[in-house]
């Protein structure tokens, strides 16, 4: 994982609520354990046609919005089963952030211990953001501040993950960071 300090993007809105993680990576393509290509499969049942080629209706087919970083969605995003595949396909997608008034608690763990940044904002600034799509926005998560049109509104995010995220690690990665004091402990508690 990289350090995250701030996204500045503009947005790509989803609108549907209730968009589940099948909806996010099919079933059909979690037969992989690595991260690596799951980008082409993200929404694929809304992307491709049942012969293979991009649709012309979905918006993340749009050559004109590739590279932005900003998932803009409609309520209760990631709903539905746990898998961690689902962040690792809008990461290798290029999200870095999922925008929404409400994000499903286990999709958004699997988010925050991927750099995948869940960004759970207030009704009006969630409808503000799906009316305007491609809107610049600038998260900030050591502030833990959303930041578009001229106003800023917070969001939340607990220490523990807010640390990681900023130092580019996951949980294995905080405890290797605390090797040495881990060994102390044992060595002391041992005596």
């Amino acid at each position: 994982m990289n350090p995250i300090n701030t996204i500045v993007s503009k947005t790509v809105v989803l609108p549907q609520a209730d968009i589940d993680t099948d909806q996010i990576i099919p079933a059909r393509f979690l037969t992989t354990t690595t991260r690596e290509g799951l980008g082409q499969h993200a929404f694929a049942d809304w992307r491709y046609a049942a012969d293979g080629s991009e649709r012309d209706d979905c918006v993340l087919n749009d050559p004109s919005l590739h590279g932005r970083e900003v998932l803009v969605a409609g309520h209760n995003f990631g709903c539905g089963s746990s898998r961690e595949h689902a962040p690792w396909a809008l990461l290798d997608y290029g999200f870095r952030a999922v925008v929404s008034s409400g994000i499903a608690d286990i999709f958004r763990a699997n988010s925050l211990k991927n750099g995948l940044v869940p960004v759970i904002v207030d009704p009006d600034a969630h409808r503000w953001l799906l009316e305007n799509p491609g809107a610049d926005v600038e998260i900030d998560v050591e502030t833990t501040q959303m930041k578009f049109d001229g106003r800023a509104v917070e969001f939340p995010i607990d220490g523990f993950s807010r640390y990681c995220l900023l130092n580019g690690i996951d949980q294995l990665g905080f405890l290797l960071e605390n090797e040495s004091a881990i060994a102390a402990f044992e060595t002391n508690t041992q005596q």
